[in-house]
Order: C-alpha cells, then sequence, then structure tokens
C-alpha cells in the first residue's frame, strides 16, 4: 500500500526542541514558566503588536473565557457562524446560552453580514439583544470583518473573532484576530502551526487578557494561601507545550508560503475540470490557506460527487475530509435559531477538502491529483462508451 498522504499533519521546523530541553533543563514543566512568556510575546509581535496574549491549554479553553468576559449566561444569546467547527458553537452551551446561528455567504463562505444583522434585527423585535458575534476565518479565508464589524458596533455588540484556522491571514493589512473585542486562536495538532493541543486568547484590551489569564489559572487570589472569589479553569498552556510553540512561530511565515504553495498547485492542475472550483481569495484579503477546499460540481461533473472523490482518495490510503456540517445541522444544536438560505447546506454537500500540509512533498502533491483526474477520466470513459 502506498504511504499514507495526510489532511493535515504536524510539521516541525526543528528550533522547538531547544526550547522544550530548556524547559526539561530547568525544570520548568508546569502551566507557567518563561517560554509561555516568550510564546505569548512572539504571538503579539507577530500580530503586528496590535494584541496582548493569553496562551492556553486550546482554543476552545479561550472562546470559553471570552464568553465568561462578556458576562454571557444562562438565558443569553450568542450570535455564531453557522459553517464551523462545533468548538465555535460549544462553549455557548458551556454557558447555558443560546446560539442563533447564521449562513455564509458565496465569496468567503464565512457570516453572511446580510443575515447576520437580519438576525440582530429580528432577536431586538423579540426583546432579546444578543451579547456576542462569533465569526470564524474558515479554513484560513478572512471573514468579511470590517462590514461585520461596522454592523456589530451600529448595534453596540462586542465581536469575539475565531480565527482558530487563519493565524497569517490578513485583510487589507490587517491580522485576523484583531478585528474583534478579543482573537482565538487554535495551535492544534493540524493547524497551521502548533503546541501539540493549544490556543491563546487575544485582545487589544490589556485588561481582559489579565482578566483571562486570572481565570485560567484557577482564579486564584493574591494570598499567602489558597483562596478564591471567582470560579477558574485550568485552562493555561504548560511551558512544554508553548516551547513547540516558540520554535513554531520561526518558521510560521515559511508555513503560510508553503500551503499558499499546495492551493496554487492545485488551482493549475485541476483547472481543465470545470467541475471542480476553489474557494477565491476577494480583493484585499489574504488567506493562509490552511487548507486546500474544492466544491465539486455535480451537473458538470456527470454525476461525480465530492464523495465519490473522497472515496476514491481513501482508496489510495489518502486522507480527505468532507467540509464542516453546518452548526443548524447538527442534531445537538437543531433546536437553536437559524437566519438564512442555503448557502452552507450546498457548501457542505458539494465541498472537499484536500490534503495541505506544509510538508507535503510533490510526489505527493501528485499523487493526490493524478487519483482526482483517474475519477473524471473513469466516469468520461463510462459516458463515451457505447449503449
Amino acid at each position: 500500500m502506498n504511504p499514507k498522504i495526510w489532511l493535515s499533519s504536524p510539521h516541525m521546523g526543528g528550533a522547538e526542541r531547544q526550547f522544550v530541553n530548556e524547559a526539561f533543563d530547568t525544570n520548568w514543566v508546569a502551566p507557567l514558566g518563561p517560554n509561555v512568556t516568550g510564546f505569548e510575546k512572539d504571538i503579539s509581535s507577530f500580530l503586528d503588536n496590535e494584541v496582548y496574549t493569553a496562551a492556553l491549554s486550546s482554543g476552545t479553553a479561550a472562546l470559553h473565557l471570552a464568553l465568561i468576559l462578556l458576562d454571557v449566561g444562562p438565558g443569553d444569546e450568542v450570535i455564531c457562524q453557522s459553517m464551523t467547527f462545533s468548538a465555535s458553537a460549544n462553549p455557548i452551551r458551556y454557558q447555558q446560552a443560546t446560539p442563533v446561528f447564521i449562513d455564509s455567504e458565496k465569496d468567503t463562505w464565512n457570516m453572511d453580514p446580510v443575515f447576520l444583522e437580519e438576525a440582530i434585527k429580528d432577536r431586538l423585535m423579540k426583546g432579546k439583544k444578543p451579547k456576542a458575534i462569533i465569526p470564524v476565518h474558515l479554513y484560513g479565508m478572512p471573514a468579511n470583518m470590517e462590514r461585520i464589524v461596522a454592523i456589530a458596533n451600529q448595534y453596540d455588540i462586542p465581536v469575539i473573532e475565531d480565527a482558530a484556522e487563519a493565524l497569517g491571514s490578513s485583510v487589507n493589512g490587517k491580522k485576523c484576530g484583531t478585528f474583534g473585542e478579543m482573537g482565538i486562536l487554535s495551535f492544534n495538532g493540524n493547524k497551521i502551526i502548533t503546541t501539540s493541543g493549544g490556543g491563546a486568547m487575544v485582545s487589544q484590551n490589556e485588561e481582559l487578557v489579565k482578566r483571562a489569564t486570572f481565570l485560567a489559572t484557577q482564579a486564584r487570589d493574591p494570598a499567602p494561601h489558597y483562596q478564591h472569589s471567582h470560579i477558574g479553569y485550568n485552562y493555561r498552556m504548560s511551558n512544554i507545550c508553548a516551547g513547540i510553540g516558540r520554535g513554531q512561530m520561526e518558521v510560521i511565515a515559511e508555513r503560510v508560503d508553503q500551503r499558499r504553495a499546495n492551493y496554487l498547485f492545485y488551482k493549475n492542475a485541476l483547472k481543465d475540470i470545470t467541475a471542480i472550483s476553489f474557494q477565491g481569495e476577494p480583493a484585499g484579503v489574504h488567506s493562509n490557506r490552511w487548507l486546500t477546499t474544492i466544491l465539486v460540481d455535480t451537473e458538470k461533473s456527470g454525476g461525480i460527487t465530492r464523495e465519490d472523490i473522497r472515496l476514491a482518495l481513501e482508496k489510495e490510503n489518502i486522507e480527505s475530509r468532507p467540509l464542516w456540517k453546518p452548526m443548524h445541522l447538527q442534531p445537538v444544536f437543531r433546536e437553536f435559531p437559524y437566519y438564512g438560505s442555503e448557502v452552507a447546506e450546498t457548501l457542505f454537500k458539494d465541498g472537499l477538502c484536500l490534503p495541505s500540509g506544509s510538508n507535503l512533498s510533490q510526489e505527493d502533491l501528485e499523487r493526490v491529483m493524478e487519483c482526482i483526474k483517474k475519477v473524471f477520466a473513469i466516469a468520461k470513459k463510462r459516458q463515451n462508451a457505447p449503449q
């Protein structure tokens, strides 16, 4: 069997071991230490020093803390992009609040500003002002943040920017993660850089980051004994994981370039298959292309679906994955409000994520391309066969 080609596997740069070894040598293996502080500074610096950073155990933890800091609780409503991974919506339920889901726009596949404003107006008419808005930069493609933030400001609703997939992406030079009241980053093993597991909350408001750090370390009051005046959480990143992150930050620009090169390879290699289209890049937008994604038009493909391609790749030991199933279609979230049409549903039906790791070889990319082309060649041969 051919060697496995993964969708998006970790890619070490080399310097990670130095920082991790230093943590062991100095016995800094707790969820604090110089690597944590250094990693936070590295992130803030990469984001053009526009934000302060709290390094945490996961992006989900960061989003949970952001909701807590905005005093989201039982009976409150939070607007959330429907086309996303469940981690964008789960923390809303942690707080016993109600998610209000929004459809995608066709250009970016992210939160549609038109339906966002429609939802806000309707919730206000029902006597419910949303406590927060959570847009997501899907697969590294920035959402329409300028319009979303303008709408949020008009109705005085804070934005929690889910940039878990978008470190290294930007809009008109402004880095993703720096648009909202708070931004969320993820360093899970499949992300553009990784700390094995981990995340961060960033904000231009230093006090919010300080409070997040306080809550993330069990909300321990400044006393010689263990005293707690608030409910706390074990959400801080370890010094060892932060050491991996520091090494990864040294190569992030290279990782973005490699992911974007994957996208360009696929787009050029598959340009003659008219049934396949790619996620575009609007003017002024720079996507990190965390994952390269395609849509398969079944009317142009002769009936070939994204599932046909996925299964053919799987047979060749190549991992691919359908686009996220929208939250409003998930059994756990079906009872909650949804505003939109069927854009997200169509994306899920027709969309596929291709192998996109920064450590893919040219041979790997060729294998993926040839497998996809073979699917269409076989289908064309069948169509042209005598009946």
